[in-house]
């Protein structure tokens, strides 16, 4: 039930938690120290925004916790469905700092987006999966004491939602990304 919140609430809650990802190359784990949450129909900046329905955004309008992957460029990003169902909200996960599995992620940098997931070894193989089940799952964590907001990075063509403070990341933590 925990990803049964509000979004901008559930976005904030996320930080502190565990990725888990059980490869076949050995266990890898992240805490997630930042995310960016998108709020559908209404935000210029989801890909689901005037509640846009496609093959790729279709995962968004499902239950809360499933797992919403796509391509940007050459990479992988990774999101957590969020918001009731057939209301298409979703948090990206924008950086986790790296807990184990450390030989396994080959020094991969984790402080974006497209290299967090290269890093775990995520690809499009988990869209629509939920994020309850195993291989890969968010598991309890730790908690974190100081909790900054802002608005999002990489958003510029996005009319006012640029300056939307939904972008959450725990204050001080080296593996936040730098906004360009």
């Amino acid at each position: 039930m925990f990803f049964h919140q509000p979004t901008l609430e559930l976005a904030g809650n996320l930080l502190g938690k565990y990725i888990v990802h059980e490869h076949n190359r050995g266990l890898i784990v992240g805490k997630i120290v930042e995310t960016e949450a998108y709020m559908g129909a209404d935000d210029r900046a989801a890909h689901s925004f005037g509640n846009r329905r496609t093959k790729r955004t279709e995962v968004m309008f499902g239950k809360p916790g499933l797992i919403y992957t796509y391509q940007m460029h050459t990479h992988t990003l990774i999101n957590v469905v969020a918001g009731a169902l057939d209301t298409p909200n979703a948090i990206l996960i924008r950086a986790v700092e790296p807990m184990e599995g450390l030989d396994l992620m080959r020094k991969q940098w984790t402080n974006g987006p497209g290299k967090l997931t290269k890093a775990l070894a995520i690809t499009m193989e988990y869209y629509g999966k939920n994020w309850s089940d195993k291989p890969l799952y968010i598991a309890e964590g730790e908690q974190v004491i100081s909790v900054s907001t802002g608005p999002r990075i990489g958003i510029e063509n996005s009319g006012e939602a640029v300056h939307y403070p939904y972008r959450y990341w725990e204050t001080n933590n080296p593996f936040v990304s730098k906004a360009r």
